[in-house]
């Protein structure tokens, strides 16, 4: 049984992860040249609670579940999980009735311990949010995380459970005959393949054209800019602080980083569908996000702000996910992947294997007797106690030699990205957090250029941002 999964967001990477477990020949097919650079880059890095997915949505069956799910896949894959809570807050009484809806469809999702907190109550928890607040629904679940480390995570665990990762590889056609998957096609060679899931992200519509399959779906972007702010605000909330919802969004909210940063964002713009790859910020969009913000919490000093950025969601009309078998054998959606994406990305990947592959299409497949459902981390010295660094540093005299002062990131961490996959700047970056403080990479990216040029064994020049296009450097101003 031949099985490839298309995309290495956090959907496409925990259904591979998931597929790992079993006794089949399983390819992971990526575009770019790293994992985790499409939707799974840019967000809100929340965990929510699932109160906001309308009961009989595809959204519902699966947020709350997959919100649980992070407790196991925390310990055996050793990601950052921290589940600071969530508050939807409400300036008037109409915002009020809201927060009591949304309350009652959460413990229709199966939400637990949602609750209603007064004012008073709720500026004793969160003392710089905007006095003039009425009270909030307070959802003890939510939490948050990184999700580039979650998909990291998830694809170094499949590799070493038997799977073939396709890096800067695109999907270029699908041959279907007798209305079963026949081959994947991509630029550089052509496999036979049974089953392919599509965990295509913005593009999932266009890899389901090459299918020919139904259902028929359009996916557009929706854009939304963010501002992440330096780590001395980082304390300026405790959880994630929600306005009341509106139907377009969730809104422009506040929130603490996994890393101890502050990100505020996003606001939405609906983007037609051939502006996939538009990740530019307008004065007039961050202006937006920082009204919204300060309406929550009014002293935040933008002054702070260490970086600006947008990312772009996965919508579709139904403003639903697009998850299961389709009318072509062997080709399976798991599309449209909008909030909470991240969250639903464990039960997806569960269901789809469970259910869609086994139950619903009648596959056999045998559980390997050797799976290793564990994956340790590269250590974040920032995080750890001086007797523990003193320790690495023993074990590794590199642990000791700092190259990103921002985030306490050594030599020995850079080298170990290197040997698990990191081969630019980007991808040093996503696996230590080099580059993502305060002076973001200003001071410490020549040090990794250099480190990757000694590792790879090639020259500086080589050393690309993220994409072969993205160079740095094109030779020597003296010699």
């Amino acid at each position: 049984m031949k099985v490839f999964v298309i995309g290495t967001g956090v959907v496409g990477s925990l259904i591979a992860r998931e597929l790992s477990k079993y006794d089949i020949e399983l390819h992971i097919v990526e575009k770019k040249p790293d994992v985790a650079w499409g939707v799974t880059k840019a967000n809100s890095a929340i965990l929510h609670a699932g109160y906001d997915d309308p009961p009989e949505s595809v959204r519902a069956k699966f947020c709350s579940k997959g919100n649980y799910l992070y407790n196991k896949i925390s310990k055996e894959l050793d990601i950052e999980v921290k589940r600071i809570g969530s508050y939807v807050v409400a300036f008037t009484e109409e915002e009020i009735n809201t927060l009591e809806k949304l309350q009652k469809q959460g413990e229709i999702n199966g939400v637990p311990d949602l609750e209603i907190i007064e004012r008073k109550e709720l500026l004793s928890r969160e003392p710089n949010l905007n006095p003039d607040v009425l009270a909030a629904l307070w959802a003890p679940t939510a939490g948050i995380t990184e999700p580039w480390e979650v998909a990291i995570a998830a694809i170094e665990n499949s590799v070493e459970n038997g799977a073939t990762l396709h890096l800067g590889e695109e999907v270029i056609g699908i041959e279907v005959k007798n209305g079963k998957v026949k081959r994947l096609i991509t630029n550089k060679a052509e496999y036979e393949a049974d089953v392919i899931i599509n965990a295509a992200g913005l593009f999932a519509d266009e890899i389901a054209k090459m299918a020919d399959s139904e259902p028929v779906f359009e996916i557009f972007p929706r854009k939304g800019e963010y501002i992440l702010l330096d780590k001395k605000l980082g304390n300026l909330v405790n959880s994630v602080i929600f306005p009341t919802p509106t139907k377009k969004s969730k809104g422009i909210l506040v929130l603490p980083t996994a890393d101890g940063g502050l990100l505020v964002g996003p606001n939405a713009q609906d983007l037609p569908p051939d502006k996939k790859h538009d990740l530019t910020t307008t004065k007039e969009g961050l202006e937006e996000v920082k009204k919204g913000a300060t309406n929550l919490v009014p002293n935040i000093d933008f002054w702070y702000a260490v970086k600006t950025f947008s990312g772009l969601r996965p919508e579709t009309k139904e403003k639903d996910f697009i998850v299961g078998k389709t009318s072509v054998w062997g080709f399976v959606n798991a599309a449209g992947m909008r909030s909470p994406g991240l969250t639903a990305a464990p039960a997806v990947a569960e269901y789809l294997v469970e259910e869609v592959l086994i139950e619903e299409l009648g596959i056999s497949l045998n559980k390997k007797k050797d799976f290793n459902p564990f994956r340790k981390r590269i250590p974040h010295i920032d995080e750890t106690s001086v007797e523990v660094w003193d320790e690495l540093v023993r074990e590794n005299p590199k642990y000791g030699e700092l190259v990103c002062f921002c985030n306490k990131v050594s030599e020995a961490q850079i080298v170990e990205a290197i040997k698990r996959g990191a081969r630019t700047l980007d991808g040093v970056k996503f696996r230590t957090r080099a580059g993502f403080g305060r002076c973001q990479s200003g001071f410490c990216s020549l040090k990794i250029i250099e480190i990757l040029s000694r590792e790879l064994g090639v020259s500086m020049e080589e050393i690309k941002m993220n994409s072969e296009n993205s160079w740095i450097m094109n030779g020597k101003v003296r010699v």
